[in-house]
């Protein structure tokens, strides 16, 4: 991935943090999902008072791509922090790499954590979710 794709993404994911719905945590995240189709997929975390139903900034943009017909992605950037302040990474949570699982190869697809456009790092899916439980584990 070229450095000005990384850092539209890691722009794009830092502008999501407004949207962010927080009022329990206060902890904001904004997420830019790449598709194989070259456009970005944005989300934010939205929280609710029960607490289960909270939705992370990860899922927020995979399922808005997949009910667009979405199924295939390259790339995403992850940003978060308390109040909206990013200073360490935010990497995603179990429930939000299991959703990668589901849509993205764990060798190519990439995870962008970054604070900002210079402080980044990226793994693959394989290395967020050694042994990953996926579609092909279903497969004969």
């Amino acid at each position: 991935m070229k450095k000005e794709q990384i850092k539209k993404m890691i722009e794009i994911a830092l502008s999501q943090l407004a949207y962010s719905y927080t009022p329990y945590s206060d902890f904001k995240v904004g997420a830019a999902l790449l598709g194989k189709n070259g456009r970005i997929y944005t989300g934010c975390n939205i929280e609710n008072a029960a607490y289960t139903p909270t939705n992370c900034a990860e899922r927020t943009a995979f399922f808005k791509a997949v009910s667009e017909g979405v199924k295939e992605f390259d790339a995403i950037c992850i940003v978060g922090g308390k109040g909206g302040v990013v200073t360490e990474y935010a990497p995603p949570c179990g429930v939000c790499r299991q959703v990668m699982m589901e849509f993205c190869d764990p060798e190519t697809f990439q995870i962008i954590l970054a604070i900002d456009a210079k402080q980044y790092d990226i793994y693959t899916l394989k290395e967020m979710l050694p042994k990953g439980f996926g579609p092909s584990n279903l497969t004969e």
